[in-house]
């Protein structure tokens, strides 16, 4: 990789407030933006942080678009938003209670394919390493790059870069809301 990459999830969302599982992009995308303490967290965490991206890669919902310009904004980095760091899909579960996640986490762990129409660890990572070739082949200087996304789709990344089955993204520390991670990628993304 000629680029360095690091992850952020997005802020505290309102999704995350209410407690309700919010992976459909026909109500994210447009609904479900940071709460003010999520806003807050993103700014706390691009100061923080010693990572200074000058390319950000952002999921389209509304959540984490809005955690990107608020880094994009403090690190003077162009956003591009993409749908291939999207929000897990979580089928039937999506406008559910967040608890349901615990269920869906359970079959991932077991390594099982899931029914309900719950977009396999797989495909989540499949997308993601899909933007990461696409970001190496046409960003030709060497470029700190952020992409912010969301938990899960940060802990399967996560899972990757660690040597892992994406089945055991839960056995990865669990990132919190708007924390930034620097990721390594394997020599074979």
């Amino acid at each position: 990789m000629k680029h360095t990459y690091a992850i952020m999830r997005h802020g505290q969302s309102q999704a995350n407030v209410e407690g309700i599982i919010v992976s459909d992009p026909a109500i994210g995308v447009a609904r479900y933006g940071l709460t003010e303490a999520g806003k807050k967290q993103a700014l706390e965490s691009a100061r923080s942080s010693d990572f200074k991206a000058r390319a950000i890669y952002s999921s389209d919902f509304r959540r984490a678009r809005e955690t990107a310009e608020i880094v994009a904004a403090l690190q003077k980095a162009p956003v591009t938003e993409t749908e291939l760091l999207r929000e897990r899909f979580f089928g039937d579960y999506n406008g559910t209670p967040d608890t349901q996640y615990q269920r869906v986490w359970a079959d991932d762990s077991a390594s099982i394919e899931h029914g309900r129409g719950v977009e396999s660890p797989f495909s989540v990572l499949g997308r993601v390493l899909s933007l990461v070739e696409t970001i190496e082949s046409s960003i030709l200087a060497p470029t700190p790059v952020l992409l912010v996304a969301h938990g899960d789709v940060c802990q399967i990344l996560l899972a990757h870069c660690a040597g892992l089955s994406p089945f055991l993204h839960r056995s990865i520390p669990h990132m919190q809301t708007a924390e930034i991670r620097r990721i390594r990628f394997p020599e074979n993304p």
